[in-house]
């Protein structure tokens, strides 16, 4: 039974992110970024560079997934901040999504920018 709880708890939350994701992904990016590396270590980066409590503090959470549409997706607790990153000829195409445009998701930016 304690197992359970915390499992369903995960669910929720997942399902939650992705309804906002999808949200968001209708309408335009906040930024799009273009790298030459592979978006497999484009999208392993981003999610360590999210998950660096120093930077994030309590905060720091980063989540990668793969996309049924090929690529990956990295989003953060609640997906307040994700990224969408895409094979493109020559590397990847990043996909930055934030739901704030505050200090916190400039930063999301800005780590995952470093991975370019």
């Amino acid at each position: 039974m304690r197992a359970i709880l915390p499992m369903a708890a995960a669910l929720m939350l997942v399902g939650c992110a992705s309804a906002t994701m999808e949200t968001a992904r209708d309408g335009k990016p906040t930024a799009q970024l273009d790298s030459h590396k592979a978006p497999q270590l484009v999208a392993q980066c981003i999610q360590f560079g999210w998950q660096e409590e120093k930077v994030f503090g309590d905060d720091a959470s980063g989540y990668l997934e793969p996309r049924e549409q090929g690529g990956f997706t990295v989003y953060t607790r609640e997906a307040e901040a994700f990224v969408d990153v895409y094979p493109q000829a020559g590397g990847a195409r990043v996909d930055f999504y934030a739901q704030n445009n505050d200090g916190v998701a400039l930063q999301r930016r800005a780590a995952a920018a470093t991975c370019l």
